[in-house]
């Protein structure tokens, strides 16, 4: 029988999503303060999202398999958004979407959640720089 998944609510006002969205986008100063400011799960998503296994195990040990979906969601894994869309996280569900280039998501985000809108927009930013390293012959992969 498999173990019920629980999952810690996602409730942020709007300066933390921006927060999150600029660490995202690689400002280590406030990725750094989201860690050190009762957001552990936001500053451990920007590792997980630029492929570290440890923030990864880390996100679903302390229950946010939900943000984990999200990451998988942008890399294309379809059982990741089928659980995200299962699990009523419409929102995240969408950012998948946006963050791997679909256009109409992007515009429901944009039309209805300005701000995750631009977090998704960031994480496809860096999911394409991700992409584009691991294509180029001439860097060596540390994975």
């Amino acid at each position: 029988m498999k173990k019920k998944l629980t999952y810690k609510p996602l409730i942020y006002p709007p300066k933390i999503i921006i927060a999150w969205g600029e660490a995202i986008s690689g400002n280590k100063k406030i990725r750094d303060w989201l860690g050190k400011n009762g957001y552990p799960e936001l500053y451990t998503f920007v590792f997980a999202l630029n492929l570290k296994q440890d923030a990864r195990d880390w996100l679903m040990k302390n229950q946010y398999p939900h943000l984990l979906a999200l990451i998988e969601g942008v890399e294309g894994k379809k059982s990741a958004l089928d659980w995200l869309i299962n699990n009523k996280f419409s929102i995240l569900w969408y950012m998948a979407l946006a963050g791997d280039g679909d256009r109409d998501a992007a515009k429901w985000l944009i039309k209805n959640e300005k701000e995750f809108a631009m977090v998704a927009l960031k994480i496809k930013i860096v999911k394409d720089e991700i992409e584009t390293d691991n294509m180029d012959p001439h860097k060596i992969s540390s994975e």
